[in-house]
């Protein structure tokens, strides 16, 4: 990759549209389960409001701590559908974000803000009903005086997220795809979901036992062959 990058990258492949509605009506576990239990985001980023859920493309920006100028910058040029993935460095000092910005990404027909930092007028935000998933909150305003860059790769809650990839979050959490591996992964989702559909119930009827556990035991040496629970 050249070294000479611009700090913002304009142009990157996002997921298609179709994919992204189908994507949509899973749950993040159900997509991090069939990802290899890969994806999902450190807990302490989490929904405002559980009943909070978004999905779309992934907008990265990467800020300094307490600093918001790349984040205006990153909502001027953002598309409906995107996501603002934000890596503010897990800074809880003041708050990235409010309800003047958050305003103006619904308006704009961004999906969501994931960031790894703090936002601030979280009633009114409740209010909106806009998915905002964050560190936590905090009163304090932030500065707009520090370059940093938009369209990078960022890590967030241990995940690497590339601009393009797809994101979505529940009241579980956050969990991040690979935009070369989403579409493959929706037919492994539906035969999960149909499969976890048919176990609760059989679990329903009775049929409460989970019949994998006696050899798992065994293999991880708590029974021994030949012996069950």
């Amino acid at each position: 990759m050249p070294s000479n990058l611009p700090d913002i990258i304009r142009d990157f492949e996002r997921v298609p549209a179709h994919i992204v509605a189908q994507a949509a009506e899973l749950q993040p576990a159900i997509l991090a389960d069939v990802a290899g239990r890969r994806g999902a985001v450190d807990g302490r980023i989490k929904a405002l409001r559980p009943r909070m859920k978004l999905a779309g493309t992934a907008l990265t920006v990467e800020v300094r701590p307490g600093d918001n100028l790349m984040i205006h910058a990153a909502i001027a040029m953002a598309k409906p559908g995107d996501v603002l993935v934000i890596d503010g460095k897990g800074d809880q000092t003041s708050a990235l974000m409010g309800t003047i910005m958050m305003t103006a990404c619904k308006q704009l027909g961004i999906a969501g803000v994931v960031m790894d930092g703090a936002c601030r007028d979280s009633i009114e935000i409740d209010e909106m009903d806009y998915p905002v998933f964050s560190v936590g909150t905090n009163p304090n305003g932030p500065t707009k005086n520090i370059g940093g860059r938009i369209g990078h790769p960022v890590s967030i809650g241990g995940v690497t997220v590339h601009a393009g990839d797809f994101v979505i979050a529940d009241g579980d959490g956050v969990v991040v795809v690979e935009r070369e591996k989403i579409e493959g992964l929706l037919p492994l989702a539906a035969q999960k979901m149909k499969d976890e559909a048919a176990r609760i119930s059989a679990i329903k009827t009775g049929d409460t036992a989970a019949k994998w556990l006696n050899a798992a035991l065994r293999t991880a040496g708590v029974l021994k062959e030949g012996e069950t629970l």
